[in-house]
């Protein structure tokens, strides 16, 4: 699978901020955010834009602590099991990918658009995150989504 928008996702706990990309794969943007309800309504709304905007996966931000104890749970085990309830919810391939950093880019990046400093950033953060996924396809560094 080699073209198709992408829908990029940053998970937290109070919003889910959404992105998505071009069918060339080239360029993401930011699209919305999701005040988190229950993982029911925020997978049926995933679901729903993913389907609007036809998109062919999801490109789902984990983070990375390289400073955590071994064995102890993780923000990277979270959003692995929300992303293994996501999965149970779509036919679509899910794609796993680092998003470190990406909320210190994605400040620098609301100041840049000369966002108010209390706005939320989540859209920004998955927009980075997806743009950060497709350049490194583009550059051969990663591996394109399949249907498993």
């Amino acid at each position: 699978m080699t073209s198709g928008k992408l829908l990029g996702i940053d998970h937290g706990l109070k919003r889910i901020g959404i992105a998505v990309c071009d069918e060339s794969r080239l360029i993401a943007r930011e699209l919305t955010i999701i005040n988190r309800k229950s993982k029911a309504e925020d997978f049926a709304r995933l679901n729903h834009i993913a389907a609007e905007q036809r998109v062919v996966a999801f490109v789902v931000g984990i983070p990375t602590n390289y400073e955590a104890a071994p064995g102890a749970y993780s923000q990277a085990d979270k959003v692995k099991t929300w992303v293994g309830h996501l999965a149970e919810t779509t036919s679509l391939p899910i794609v796993l990918w680092d998003e470190q950093l990406t909320s210190e880019d994605a400040h620098e990046l609301a100041r840049q658009k000369r966002r108010k400093p209390e706005m939320p950033i989540d859209d920004l953060a998955a927009r980075l995150i997806l743009q950060s996924y497709i350049d490194a396809l583009r550059d051969g560094l990663a591996e394109a989504p399949t249907n498993q």
